[in-house]
């Protein structure tokens, strides 16, 4: 790049907004560069199937699950952490750049870094760089989740010692060991908190005959999961249709109900790290027990996860603070300090850069 095209990039970096955006399958949260996060909505967005529009997203949208007339649709347009619905993504990511920048709004287009699974394809890469661009981006810069939970969570990735981080979100649980700016081992399993959901739907259905939604089976999954036997057993009255009758019925369930739907998950995760654990070289895995291993994402909440992968894996669990955001916090200080940070990116034509490979 010449002399006058670095000038004039310089100037388009210091008067765009520069955005950080966690676009997970259950939640998005976005951060904004000198603002900090502004922005934690559901990945949801309600579509009018007559006109095409947008008629809710987030929240409000959220509310409206499984209360809509039939024009109105309900839509989760990211499943398993990609796209699987490219013009909603496309509308969603515009309604939520417009909303952030605001009253802030420039001439120039904003910077945009997403977080995206490891492992993920260079088709579903190239979809969520072209659902940004489309959606107003100037420049769409792509890093892995893991990647972005551990710089979030203050991990001195670039340096040459071994991290682990375990990053449970809503459609995927990222397992990536980290060493020097370059992920060593990695796993994207797509067993995590929907898959956690749909067990407890298909338990509840199965145990007590009663078919609840996707929204009841995650507020009972928020109330009542837990890996280990509390002191005080935790109840909860779920509403649902009766599967033999079709009549409305009501059944109390409790935290062993809820920690029997969701073991076999919790075992197929432990068992997961262990062979990433298996697969990492011998001087890493020193480190690892040394330092720990790093838990986030919204499975670091669940109460006992982190006890138990100790007493399997034989070595120290750490849940990151605030393990919600960390993957946005972590987009967040690699937009502060873009130089720093710019060989860890995905690059443009969708591939690690070369530094990573190696």
């Amino acid at each position: 790049m010449s002399w006058v095209g670095r000038q004039l990039q310089s100037v388009l970096d210091t008067v765009s907004t520069d955005i950080g955006i966690d676009l997970g399958t259950a939640n998005t949260l976005v951060y904004v560069k000198g603002r900090g996060i502004v922005l934690s909505e559901p990945t949801i967005v309600a579509i009018n199937r007559k006109t095409g529009q947008l008629v809710a997203v987030g929240s409000q949208a959220k509310t409206m699950q499984g209360r809509t007339p039939a024009h109105i649709e309900v839509v989760r347009p990211l499943t398993e952490g990609v796209i699987s619905d490219f013009e909603v993504t496309e509308e969603m990511l515009n309604y939520l750049i417009s909303k952030v920048r605001g009253d802030a709004r420039t001439i120039v287009a904003p910077r945009v870094l997403i977080g995206v699974p490891c492992g993920i394809t260079n088709v579903e890469m190239r979809a969520a760089r072209d659902a940004a661009k489309n959606a107003g981006a100037r420049d769409v810069y792509l890093i892995e989740e893991p990647m972005a939970a551990a710089i979030g969570a203050k991990l001195p990735v670039q340096q040459a010692v071994g991290s682990m981080i375990i990053d449970i979100g809503g459609g995927t649980a990222n397992i990536a060991v980290i060493s020097m700016g370059g992920i060593v081992t990695a796993t994207n399993l797509r067993t995590a908190g929907d898959h956690l959901n749909a067990a407890i739907v298909t338990y509840i259905r199965d145990q007590f005959k009663v078919l609840v939604g996707e929204r009841t089976a995650e507020d009972a999954k928020v109330k009542l999961a837990s890996i280990a036997q509390g002191d005080d057993p935790n109840e909860l009255v779920v509403r649902g249709r009766d599967v033999v009758t079709g009549l409305p019925r009501e059944v109390v369930i409790t935290d062993v109900d809820i920690r029997n739907a969701i073991s076999q998950s919790v075992d197929t995760i432990v068992e997961t790290v262990r062979g990433v654990l298996e697969r990492t070289p011998p001087e890493v895995v020193a480190d690892i027990m040394q330092r720990g291993i790093h838990l986030s994402g919204g499975g670091a909440l669940i109460p006992g996860f982190a006890t138990l992968l100790e007493e399997v894996l034989q070595v120290p669990v750490i849940v990151v603070p605030d393990p919600l955001r960390a993957v946005v916090r972590g987009t967040g200080i690699v937009l502060e300090h873009l130089d720093k940070y710019e060989e860890i990116l995905i690059d443009n034509e969708g591939e690690l850069s070369p530094q990573l490979v190696e």
